[in-house]
């Protein structure tokens, strides 16, 4: 990118085409002043016709004016350079993998329809680490705060509902877990999204104890219940109550999905709300051109006195 200190000093090319001009008309007046008393010598004058070398000081005078004008408005070249800082937040997501999980009322199942969500949330993710746990009747953690997201989504595609052996819902020992990765952590702000479609029925950790100890290590957790409030299609005894008090406690907030769609819009509400903050200092480094310009018009000054004196040497 080229720019200019003293750009006002442009305006002075408007001189050039008119200098041009006064001097078209110079040479024709002279040569309209001449007479001739027979047009025999015409014919002499076609084959001595004044030849283009006698222009030539007139032509380089022109280019090196043009040059000292955009010398003297000072052109440069700039590179513009961006020092960019971000302050990362750590999230822990938290998922339901208990059977109540198969309901259909979201398509194909709530599991499969929270994992696709759960995957855009992390597309839409710069600069943030990423952890999983997934629960039931007790915890497992899929994946640790990572930002290499490739392998985060190959993890997150392989849960499965749990086997019945470890069937059950242990929200409090969830959070726990959760809390546990995340409480060592120095990022800006550390956040778990738990999902879940039951109420807590197993596990020696209480659910508000858990909320508790996380908002001691400054964790926000947002809850989502999943499933629909009709009592026909309703599997899992949703507790409300509870995923909104662990969201009040931690200075979070709670949510109800009741399909896929709503659920795709409280992931993006909470990718909105929890925003990487970026830092972007940027600076110009300039490399001064106006020595090439005044060299060049210097140089075709002394080449128009020169060819002035020898080649284009207009004789009496």
């Amino acid at each position: 990118m080229i720019t200019f200190e003293n750009i006002s000093f442009l305006w002075l090319l408007l001189a050039v085409p008119f200098y041009l001009v006064w001097y078209v008309r110079k040479n024709d007046v002279n040569r309209s002043k001449l007479r001739f008393s027979e047009t025999a010598i015409f014919g002499i004058i076609q084959k001595r016709a004044v030849p283009l070398k006698v222009h030539l000081p007139f032509a380089l005078r022109m280019l090196a004016i043009a040059l000292l004008i955009v010398g003297f408005a000072r052109p440069r070249s700039g590179v513009t350079n961006q020092e960019v800082t971000t302050e990362g937040i750590d999230i822990m997501l938290v998922l339901d993998i208990s059977s109540s999980m198969e309901a259909r009322d979201f398509r194909p199942n709530r599991l499969e329809a929270a994992k696709k969500v759960a995957e855009h949330f992390i597309d839409n993710r710069v600069n943030d680490r990423i952890g999983l746990v997934v629960f039931a009747s007790e915890t497992f953690v899929q994946a640790p705060l990572t930002l290499d997201y490739d392998i985060l989504r190959q993890f997150l595609r392989k849960v499965t509902i749990v086997p019945k052996k470890y069937d059950g819902t242990a929200i409090g020992l969830a959070i726990a877990s959760g809390v546990n990765r995340l409480k060592n952590s120095d990022a800006k702000s550390k956040v778990m999204i738990l999902l879940s479609d039951g109420s807590n029925n197993s596990g020696e950790i209480q659910p508000i104890m858990a909320a508790e100890l996380a908002a001691t290590f400054d964790v926000k957790i947002y809850t989502v219940g999943a499933g629909t409030r009709d009592r026909r299609l309703l599997q899992s005894g949703l507790d409300e109550a509870i995923l909104r008090q662990i969201a009040e406690t931690t200075n979070g907030k709670y949510y109800h999905a009741s399909n896929e769609k709503r659920l795709l819009d409280i992931y993006e509400e909470i990718n909105e709300l929890e925003k990487t903050e970026i830092k972007v200092k940027e600076y110009t480094r300039y490399k001064e051109l106006y020595s090439f310009f005044l060299l060049s018009g210097v140089l075709l000054l002394l080449m128009e006195i020169f060819t002035g004196l020898t080649y284009s040497r207009r004789l009496p």
